[in-house]
């Protein structure tokens, strides 16, 4: 049976069990084949599996799939973008889980939407304009940040002054995202926040390269700290 003879729940099925394959991450091409239009969808409904690494690779699947989309349609990869948008709105009656991730995914995989978008993102911290005050979200938010961050450094410079408060948050997940985030953007300013980390020991469960790994805060602010000081990051 062809992708387009399969049922939505079928397509679900499809694209959940080839994140979880084995095979991972050469799945992610099985997934990238897929029609986008038809895979975006599944992607949506696996952001809320129960399954952490389910949920975080079907971020990096969507961001896989809206970044080519931007290639061929970029029309139809605003509509996705949209989406996830809407998904944050407050008067969408909905969480938005996943949604901050995928965008700052997406991002990471275009420039053409990086230029679009990068700025509404990054809103998404700023007290006076999006600012989202859910603790989960804002994880993904500066997830969301961190990831165009380390792939585009200089989209994200303005994020620095916004990145700064979370250092001090009394969640230490927070505070682990925000100076991993911080650490691409060598910003003389987050030097001191980033010393008052260093002896942190609290973990922090972050996602990159595409691995689920518990990561002490303070080890994360040594070397975005290590990246500042010497005015860019390490390659």
């Amino acid at each position: 049976m062809g992708v387009h003879q399969l049922t939505g729940r079928e397509l679900k099925k499809m694209v959940a069990d080839l994140l979880m394959s084995e095979a991972f991450p050469a799945s992610f091409e099985a997934v990238r084949r897929l029609p986008a239009r038809q895979v975006v969808n599944p992607l949506f409904g696996l952001f809320c599996s129960k399954d952490q690494l389910q949920r975080w690779r079907a971020v990096t699947a969507m961001g896989l799939v809206v970044s080519r989309l931007a290639d061929e349609n970029v029309e139809s990869a605003r509509v996705v973008m949209r989406r996830f948008m809407w998904n944050l709105n407050e008067e969408s009656g909905g969480i938005g889980w996943g949604c901050p991730e995928a965008m700052g995914e997406s991002m990471a995989r275009s420039e053409r939407l990086t230029a679009e978008y990068g700025c509404i993102l990054l809103s998404y911290l700023h007290p006076e304009r999006n600012f989202i005050d859910h603790p989960a979200l804002q994880e993904g938010v500066l997830w969301g940040v961190g990831r165009l961050a380390h792939s585009r450094p200089a989209a994200a410079a303005d994020g620095a002054e916004l990145l700064a408060p979370f250092l001090g948050s009394p969640q230490a997940t927070l505070r682990g995202l925000a100076a991993w985030a911080c650490g691409p953007l060598a910003d003389a300013r987050l030097i001191l926040p980033l010393e008052k980390l260093e002896k942190d020991t609290a973990s922090c469960l972050l996602y990159r390269e595409e691995r689920l790994e518990a990561c002490p805060v303070g080890e994360l602010a040594a070397q975005a700290l290590r990246w500042t000081r010497a005015g860019f990051p390490e390659r």
